[in-house]
C-alpha cells in the first residue's frame, strides 16, 4: 500500500529517505486524475459535452461514465472514503474497458458500426487510461485488505496479553 516514506537516521547526521513507498495522498491524486481522464476521453469520443452518442442508450452510458468519473475523483480525494473511492475507480475502469472490447469484437446492440475498428486513437487512449485505473484500483484495494488483516492480527495479539 502507499505509505508514508520512512526516514533512516542510522550512521548519519542527515536523514535518508528509503525508496519504495509513495505518500497515499499522492497515489489517490493520481487515481483522481485518471478518473477525470476517463471522463475527458468519453466527452471527446462523443464529440463534445453538448453532443449525444447514438444509439440513445450508448449516449446515456457515456453520461453515466462522465458523471461517475467526477464522483469517483471526489471520493478518492476525501480521506474517509478511500476504500469506496478505489472500489468506484475499479468499476469505472472495468465497465468501459469491457464495453470497448465488446464494441470492437462482437458489436453492441444497435451499434455494429465499430466492429473491427481497433485503430481509433481515442479508443486506444481510453483503454490505456482505464487499464491504469484498473491496476491502481486493484493494487490499492489489496493493500487496504492486507493492512486490515495486519490490524486484526495485532489486535488479537493485544488481547492475548
Amino acid at each position: 500500500m502507499a505509505e508514508q516514506q520512512v526516514v533512516d537516521w542510522a550512521g548519519s547526521d542527515r536523514p535518508r529517505v528509503r525508496a519504495g513507498a509513495a505518500p497515499e495522498m499522492a497515489v489517490r491524486m493520481v487515481g483522481a486524475l485518471l478518473a477525470l481522464a476517463v471522463a475527458a476521453v468519453h466527452v471527446a469520443d462523443q464529440g463534445g459535452i453538448m453532443r449525444f452518442a447514438s444509439p440513445d442508450w450508448v449516449g446515456w452510458s457515456y453520461r453515466l461514465i462522465e458523471v461517475g468519473a467526477v464522483l469517483t475523483a471526489v471520493a478518492l480525494l476525501i480521506p474517509w472514503s478511500a476504500w469506496l473511492g478505489w472500489a468506484a475507480a475499479l468499476l469505472l475502469g472495468t465497465g468501459p474497458f469491457i464495453a470497448y472490447v465488446a464494441s470492437r469484437s462482437v458489436g453492441l446492440p444497435g451499434d455494429h458500426g465499430d466492429v473491427g475498428n481497433w485503430g481509433y486513437w481515442v479508443g486506444t487512449v481510453a483503454l490505456v487510461v482505464e487499464a491504469a485505473l484498473i491496476v491502481l484500483g486493484i493494487t490499492m484495494l489489496m493493500a487496504y485488505r492486507q493492512r486490515a488483516g495486519q490490524r486484526l492480527v495485532i489486535g488479537r495479539l493485544g488481547q492475548l496479553r
